[in-house]
């Protein structure tokens, strides 16, 4: 199954969740850019870019099961999700152990183990500076302590720093 197949997919599983397909697509183009901007291999990459698109799929369960979409439990109930959603797509299992292993990590900005995984912190937050209103404080502390990457530093100062 191709990155873009697996996009579509989401767009179904989303169920017209407007906020939801926006937000991922969002992602997936910042991590999408920035990963090929700092020269990724082409099979991190696509482990990028799907974990990319599927970093959120706990959301609807999270909003249904717990009545929000706490990060943390986004992160603990999606790893099963990821594994249900790529069955059967014939993605090589190491690729869906780390798509699972991203999404189960995406909030967690500690011990970040590959660039993969920086590039999607990095690709998740410049979304959500947008869509949550950070203040220009956290926006700097994201930038001195997280950011990592040359094109997400770049991004997000180009794009949210006066």
């Amino acid at each position: 199954m191709t990155v873009q197949e697996i996009m579509k997919k989401m767009v179904l599983y989303s169920k017209e969740n407007i906020h939801d397909i926006n937000h991922f697509i969002k992602v997936y183009g910042y991590a999408k850019m920035i990963g090929e901007c700092e020269h990724l291999a082409s099979k991190e990459q696509k482990i990028l870019e799907i974990a990319a698109i599927l970093h959120d799929i706990a959301c609807p369960l999270c909003r249904e099961k717990y009545g929000n979409t706490d990060g943390k439990r986004q992160e603990e109930e999606g790893i099963p999700l990821v594994y249900d959603f790529l069955k059967e797509t014939g993605i090589e299992p190491e690729t869906v152990d780390r798509v699972a292993y991203l999404v189960g990590h995406h909030h967690t900005l500690t011990d970040i183990d590959g660039l993969d995984y920086q590039i999607l912190i990095e690709a998740d937050y410049l979304v959500n500076v947008e869509e949550n209103g950070y203040s220009e404080e956290n926006i700097r502390n994201m930038l001195k302590n997280i950011f990592k990457t040359e094109t997400g530093r770049m991004l997000l100062e180009a794009i949210y720093l006066p």
